[in-house]
Formats: C-alpha cells, structure tokens, sequence
C-alpha cells in the first residue's frame, strides 16, 4: 500500500485521432489513483479538436503545436508544463486498467534508483484482450538495431507478471521521474518517429540509473498483431531512426561492426525485396533513409534542456532545428 500518492503528470500526443484519445481519457478517468494531471498535447492535427476534450473531460491540460514535432517533440511540450514528480506517457491509442498505476508509483517510491519503467502491454484487438505485445526486453541487438521484446504474441497466463531490471521501455507505455528528466535532458526530438525513447533510456542509464519492466501493471495498445500495416513513412522513419541510434549511441567496435552489417547486409536485402516486391514508395523511403544520415552531421544535434521560467513551468531550451521530409 502507498504511504502517500504524488502527483502524476499523465502525458499523450494527439494526432488527428481524437476518437481515440477520447477513450485513453475516459479510461483514465476510471483509474483507482486520483492524484494525477492529466496532459494533452495536439500535434497540429488538420481540426482543433480542443473543444470536444475539454468538453467530456475539462480537467485535462490542453496544449495546441501549431506544428507537428513528432513523438518526442510533441511529449516535451508536454514536459514543460508537467507537475508531477512522475511523468507517465500513453500512446493515444492505449486504455488501462483501473488499478494499473499503483504498482508503478509504488515501486519508484520505493527505488530511487529506477530511471524508467514500462508496464506489460497487451494487444487491446487480439482475443479476450489477452494476448501481450511488451514483456520487457533485453536491449537492442548490437548488430541489427533491433530490440529483442519478451513475451511477445504469448497469451498471457500470468508468466510474466514479474519485475524485471531490463535495457528498454516500450513507447506506448513509460513512466520516468521528473527529476530524472531534469537530469538526462528532453526526449531527443532529432528522430521525429521511433528509436527517440531508445535513446533517451541510453542516455538515462549513463547517468547510473536502472531501468524496468513491472507485470504487476497492465496497459491496453490498439497497435495492429499484424506486420502488414506499414507504409512508406514507417519505412522511412524506422530505419533512418535504426541508423541515428546507431551513429548516436554505439562506439568503437559495436559502432563499426553494426555499421558494416546494415551496409553489407540490411541495405542490400531491403532494396532487393522492395524491387521485387514492386514496393517503389518503400523503396525510395528506404533510400531517403539512408541519404539523410549519410547527409547529417550528428554534432549539430544538441539535447533539448529544460529551463525553470517565473511562472513555475519550464521553458524548452533547444537551438538546433531539423526539417522534416515527410512522405
């Protein structure tokens, strides 16, 4: 049982899917823990849908971009005007558990040390909702880039309703100490799309933190089972975020070998199928992907930091600018 019940800030970014961060809302809204704020961040979607949120729930902090920032850019805006002494990220399209927050709270009330966590999450579409998409995870491999996830597509039995000091959170679902973001830095807003949260976690456990997977916690992904749901712009967004962590996080030996093996390997593979798949969008996707980080110069690309203004809440402190490509 919890002594006390800090405040959690509760963050997620919308992007023309009000229907669905509708719903993470009124799931939300039937959480056992009451101590929280609630945070929306608008990534510029095509309508303001800032009148029907604040409608239905007119509790939450409604924050409008007037441009799309991406995953990360979007989340920081979110920071800056944080509260809490926990920062909880859900994915719009998520729903919990009533009690799913308890034992996350509890467990970073009693560890100082833990940097960031992930609950278990199950795909919200498949069979009696039972069936898990995070588990935790090993890290990512030192050769493909590739996180090695626990657990994933088994139907859950109980098998992994354990704590686990892992290497990785899951996007949908983490749950990070403000004081630990004041420490490590902003989300790193240079992916726009993937591999951002890899990242700041690498970042985060440079500092001497630990990272973990609590079971006892239950979150819900509308993320399709199904590999058949990508398109050009994950395409895109994937592997050139694969190659940024790479640059980015990877030294030395692991930074040379995981370079060799997307040039001899993942390079040659990838373009062979989309060609004979006919995928031409994918194609010139994947191309752009590795273009750009053969283009860039990771040196410009500087932390987002976090400056305390007059009024209490923080100020984004960010002097570099990355134009987007959209495809």
């Amino acid at each position: 049982m919890l002594a006390t019940s800090p405040l959690v800030s509760i963050i997620t970014v919308n992007f023309n899917q009000t229907e669905f961060t509708l719903e993470l809302l009124a799931s939300l809204s039937q959480i056992s823990y009451s101590n929280i704020e609630v945070i929306v961040v608008d990534n510029a979607s095509k309508e303001n849908p800032e009148s029907q949120i604040l409608k239905k729930f007119p509790n939450t902090l409604f924050i409008h971009s007037k441009e799309n920032l991406g995953f990360a850019g979007g989340n920081n805006l979110g920071i800056a005007q944080a509260k809490g002494k926990y920062l909880l990220f859900l994915n719009n399209d998520t729903e919990v558990e009533k009690g799913f927050l308890e034992p996350l709270v509890e467990f970073f009330e009693k560890n100082p040390k833990a940097g960031a966590a992930s609950p278990k999450i199950k795909f919200y579409q498949s069979p009696d909702k039972n069936v898990i998409q995070w588990g935790g995870s090993a890290g990512i491999d030192e050769l493909t880039v590739r996180g090695k996830v626990r657990g994933a597509q088994e139907n859950d039995r109980g098998q992994y309703d354990d704590l686990l000091q892992c290497e990785l959170v899951h996007g949908a679902a983490m749950m990070i100490p403000f004081d630990v973001v004041l420490k490590a830095g902003l989300m790193p807003d240079i992916y726009f799309l993937y591999y951002e949260e890899h990242d700041w976690i690498e970042r985060i456990k440079r500092l001497g933190y630990y990272i973990y997977y609590i079971g006892t916690s239950t979150v819900y992904h509308k993320e399709s089972m199904s590999v058949g749901k990508n398109s050009p712009l994950k395409t895109y967004y994937l592997n050139r975020g694969r190659l940024i962590f790479t640059r980015r996080n990877r030294s030395g030996w692991k930074k040379y070998f995981s370079i060799l093996f997307f040039t001899l390997v993942s390079f040659p593979k990838n373009i062979l199928s989309y060609l004979l798949k006919k995928e031409d969008k994918h194609l010139h996707a994947f191309w752009e992907a590795c273009m750009w980080n053969i283009k860039s110069d990771m040196d410009i690309y500087k932390t987002p930091e976090l400056k305390q203004s007059k009024n209490g809440f923080y100020e984004i402190i960010n002097d570099t600018f990355q134009s987007i490509r959209l495809f």
